[in-house]
C-alpha cells in the first residue's frame, strides 16, 4: 500500500524563516509596496506551524512589533510599507504620496496579535474615524484616502479587510460605542455585496460579473464579521426580505463552492472530450472532470479515457479552482474551503484527496513552500494560504485556523482581553 505525504513541519519552517531573516529573491522586488501583507504571511505561516516563538527570540518579535508600528499613520491606518514615510521631510505637497493602506492595516492589526502584542500603542480611534472615511455611497470600501477622494477598488477585498480592522479594534456590535467614533454604514455594505451575486450562486467583484472564489470568501467573510450571516437550515431569503438581510440564496452559494473542487490539476490533465476544439487548452479545460461531491466525470468522460496510460483524471487527487473551467490553484483550497467551512459546511467536499493534492503535487519537496500549481517554485501568497487550507482540513500538525480571520484560533482569542481592556465587555471572540 503507498503511503501519503505527510507534512514537513521543519522544512515549511525553514522556508518561512528564509523570508523572514534574509533578503527576498529578485522577483519579490516589484511587491516592496506590499510588505506588511508579506510580513503577515511569513509571520502567520510560522505561527500556524508552531514554530514562531521557537525559532526567533523575544527581542527579535519585539523588533518585528516596532517595525509594524512605525508604520502607523498619524492619521490613523498603517502604511503598506515604510518607503512612503517622508519623516521630517513631509509637506502639504508630499504627503499625497503617503497615505495610509486599508488592506496593510488589516494585516498590521493581525501581525501584531500573532505576536502577542496588546494593541496600546494602535492609534485606534484615528483608526476607525479613518476607516468610516473609506466607505463609499453604495457601501464599498477603497484602499486609500487621499485629499479627502477615496482611491482603489470596490470589490469585496477591501470590505473584507475594513470589516477586518473594525472586528479588531471594535468588535461587531452596531453603531456608535462609548469611546468610538462613528460607525461604518453596515447595511449599505450588505446591500453591496449582495449587488455582486451572481446568477449561479457565487460572488463577483461587481455586478454581473463572473463568480470568483476569492471575492466570494472575502464576501462571506466580511458578512461573518459582521454577523450578518445567515444561520442554518439555509433557504433563499423571500422576495419581501429587506435589501440588506444578508446572502439571497445560501444553498445555491454552497452550491457553487462544492463545485470547485476539480479533478484538473495539471496542463497534462487538459482533454478535448467532444472533439470538436471546444475544451482543449486554448479555451478551457475539460467541463467533464469537475468533482461534483461524490460524482466523477461524466460517461463521456469516461469512455474517452478507456485504455489511456494516464493516472491525472484519478480521484486520489483533486484540487479547487476560484472559476468555472479553471485548472485547480493552491489559493483557492482556502478560499473554497474557507468561505465552506464560515458557512459550517466544510464536509461537504472530497478533502482527503485535496490534501494529497496539496502535499504531493503543488508542495515544493526541496524548499518548502507551496506553489501556485504542480511544479511551480514556492511564494508566500500561495505557501501561507496552502498550510491555512490544510489547517481547515483537519491537519494534525498545524495550529487551528479561524477561517474568518484567515489566522490561528490561539491568536484570534488574544482579543478578547484587548476588548475587555477597551471596555467592550460583551464581545464574543
Amino acid at each position: 500500500m503507498a503511503t501519503h505525504a505527510e507534512l514537513d513541519v521543519s522544512r515549511h519552517t525553514k522556508y518561512f524563516l528564509r523570508t523572514l531573516k534574509t533578503y527576498l529573491p529578485t522577483a519579490y522586488q516589484s511587491n516592496d509596496s506590499n510588505r506588511m501583507s508579506l510580513a503577515f504571511f511569513t509571520l502567520s505561516g510560522l505561527d500556524l506551524l508552531g514554530t514562531l516563538e521557537t525559532n526567533t527570540t523575544e527581542e527579535q518579535r519585539k523588533d518585528y512589533i516596532d517595525w509594524i508600528y512605525s508604520n502607523q499613520h498619524e492619521k490613523g491606518g498603517f502604511r503598506a510599507f515604510p518607503g512612503t514615510d517622508f519623516g521630517d521631510q513631509k509637506t502639504k505637497d508630499n504627503e499625497c504620496w503617503d497615505p495610509a493602506n486599508l488592506p496593510a492595516t488589516f494585516f498590521a492589526l493581525c501581525s501584531l496579535l500573532i505576536l502577542n502584542d496588546d494593541l496600546s500603542r494602535v492609534n485606534r480611534k484615528e483608526a476607525l474615524r479613518w476607516l468610516t472615511q473609506l466607505q463609499r455611497p453604495d457601501g464599498s470600501f477603497g484602499e486609500t484616502l487621499v485629499n479627502g477622494t477615496i482611491n482603489g477598488g470596490t470589490d469585496s477585498r477591501f470590505g473584507y479587510c475594513a470589516t477586518g480592522v473594525r472586528y479588531v479594534l471594535r468588535g461587531t456590535v452596531e453603531g456608535e460605542i462609548e469611546g468610538t467614533p462613528a460607525d461604518i454604514e453596515v447595511d449599505n455594505f450588505v446591500t453591496c455585496i449582495r449587488s455582486a451575486e451572481t446568477y449561479d450562486g457565487g460572488i463577483s467583484d461587481a455586478p454581473y460579473h463572473e463568480a470568483h472564489a476569492g471575492f466570494t470568501y472575502c464576501a462571506v467573510g466580511a458578512l461573518s464579521n459582521i454577523k450578518r450571516l445567515p444561520s442554518p437550515p439555509y433557504t433563499p431569503l423571500p422576495t419581501s426580505s429587506s435589501p440588506n438581510d444578508s446572502l439571497t440564496n445560501p444553498s445555491l452559494l454552497i452550491k457553487w463552492l462544492v463545485s470547485r473542487q476539480t479533478a484538473t490539476i495539471s496542463e497534462e490533465d487538459d482533454l478535448d472530450t467532444y472533439g470538436d476544439e471546444t475544451d482543449t487548452a486554448e479555451t478551457c479545460h475539460d467541463a467533464h472532470s469537475f468533482v461534483y461531491q461524490d460524482k466523477f466525470v461524466s460517461k463521456r468522460g469516461e469512455i474517452n479515457y478507456q485504455g489511456r496510460p494516464t493516472i491525472n483524471f484519478a480521484l486520489d487527487w483533486t484540487g479547487f479552482n476560484g472559476r468555472c473551467n479553471k485548472i485547480a490553484d493552491t489559493c483557492y483550497a482556502f478560499w473554497v474551503h474557507g468561505s465552506l467551512s464560515i458557512l459550517n459546511q466544510s464536509h461537504l467536499p472530497q478533502t482527503a484527496s485535496v490534501r494529497r493534492w496539496l502535499l504531493e503535487r503543488t508542495v515544493h519537496l526541496t524548499l518548502g513552500g507551496f506553489g501556485k500549481i504542480a511544479g511551480d517554485l514556492p511564494d508566500l501568497y500561495h505557501s501561507y494560504l496552502g498550510l491555512a487550507a490544510l489547517s481547515l482540513l483537519g491537519e494534525k500538525k498545524l495550529k487551528k485556523l479561524d477561517p474568518s480571520l484567515c489566522m490561528s484560533v490561539e491568536a484570534k482569542g488574544r482579543l478578547q482581553n484587548i476588548w475587555k481592556r477597551w471596555g467592550l465587555t460583551e464581545q464574543v471572540v
